[in-house]
């Protein structure tokens, strides 16, 4: 290492690996409106290169609180182990009443715990990982769902790249799904994909030249 860059071989490709968090509320096997847009940005980084593992998250005893283990059968200790192994996270949320869902608001607050883990420099946890987003509704609220979701990533410690999130909706009111409606699907595609490109650019970037330690 020299100036705080880690040094490559020429030719040296890191393999990246992504972690997609769906955060519908429903079971599996029924089907899921955010998975399936969430699969356009899995597709998409698949052919970057990039190793990508999918978790929904409704499916697992995931306990209230802000611990990494809150022990009695707690299985978020196996999502968390998938978060420290990925270089990028996707979190996927259903819009409900204008919000994320209260599977989305859980996974945040169980992340909260990422904070306070640092490696040697003192950098959290989720520090050099990158994070974007992707939402599904039959009604508008979209790009608020998107803030709320971004801003506690942030927090948590993790970067953000530049469109690094896609969304469908048919506007306000009830209407049909994703999955039962072809209409906007072409933008948010063509959205996801550049979602993919721009999360696999910049966590390829921070593998390379990672942040600084925290200034004490």
């Amino acid at each position: 290492m020299s100036g705080g860059v880690v040094l490559r071989c020429a030719g040296y490709a890191p393999t990246v690996r992504a972690l997609i968090v769906n955060c519908t509320l429903k079971p599996s096997p029924a089907p899921s409106n955010t998975e399936a847009l969430a699969a356009v940005v899995v597709a998409e980084l698949a052919s970057l290169g990039v190793e990508a593992d999918t978790v929904r998250a409704v499916d697992l005893d995931l306990r209230p609180g802000v611990k990494t283990d809150m022990g009695d059968g707690d299985q978020w200790p196996g999502v968390h182990d998938k978060l420290l192994a990925a270089d990028i996270l996707v979190v996927a949320s259903p819009t409900w009443v204008g919000r994320p869902s209260s599977i989305a608001q859980r996974v945040l607050e169980r992340m909260d715990a990422m904070v306070s883990e640092t490696d040697e420099d003192g950098r959290p946890a989720a520090a050099g990982k990158v994070a974007g987003v992707v939402v599904t509704g039959n009604e508008d609220g979209a790009h608020h769902v998107i803030s709320e979701i971004c801003g506690a990533l942030v927090d948590i410690g993790y970067t953000i790249p530049a469109q690094a999130w896609t969304y469908w909706h048919l506007g306000p009111g009830p209407g049909p799904d994703y999955l039962d409606d072809d209409k906007g699907h072409e933008w948010a595609h063509t959205t996801g994909r550049t979602m993919a490109r721009n999360l696999h650019h910049v966590a390829t970037a921070l593998t390379t030249r990672p942040w600084p330690a925290p200034a004490q």
